[in-house]
């Protein structure tokens, strides 16, 4: 067996990888920084018709002004359940309904609040560092059984280094993405 036999998939794994990004960035787009935004819903998921349905599959999200967010619930059965979801959300928002409108007034925060944010933020990275971690285990077990199959050690060795340094660059993406978002959540 030659060595070109042996082809560690680093294509997928940097996938993998820019994947535990984008749900990083997605969950930081949902922690509230003073100011109302309707991506702040995204990850509320409702009860609904029996399942866990994202909150912008029953309702409109709108923002009205930089202090209130308004979802619009199209059902008028499911208002309760989505005052529900975003209570339980740890948006630390109290919802007001009003008929099947559910105003979300967005109050500023306090430095205890911004600290709290700031660890949730910091709980977010350390799933993303978790989850880059794993798709570096797998690349290590890629590389493990490709030893097995006769890969000589040297290229083991420089395929262990790629996948370590790919590794690395993600956490420090996390690690910038983090930094930034707790310097806007401490912004007053």
């Amino acid at each position: 067996m030659s060595e070109d036999d042996f082809e560690i998939d680093t294509d997928d794994l940097t996938r993998r990888m820019d994947g535990a990004m984008g749900a990083l960035k997605a969950e930081f787009s949902s922690l509230r920084t003073g100011r109302a935004s309707g991506n702040m819903l995204e990850p509320v998921m409702v009860d609904a018709y029996g399942q866990k349905t994202p909150i912008n599959q029953v309702g409109t999200v709108n923002v009205p002004d930089p202090r209130m967010v308004t979802v619009n619930v199209w059902d008028k059965s499911l208002v309760g359940a989505v005052e529900k979801a975003i209570m339980n959300s740890g948006l630390g928002i109290n919802p007001q309904t009003n008929g099947t409108i559910v105003m979300l007034p967005i109050p500023e925060l306090n430095e205890e609040r911004r600290t709290e944010l700031a660890r949730v933020a910091a709980q977010y990275a350390e799933h993303a560092r978790v989850a880059v971690r794993n798709v570096r285990r797998d690349g290590m077990d890629q590389i493990k059984k490709a030893k097995a199959g006769g890969m000589s050690e040297d290229d083991q060795k420089l395929w262990e280094a790629e996948v370590q340094e790919m590794t690395d660059d993600f956490i420090k993406q996390v690690d910038a993405a983090l930094e930034n978002k707790q310097s806007e959540i401490m912004q007053v």
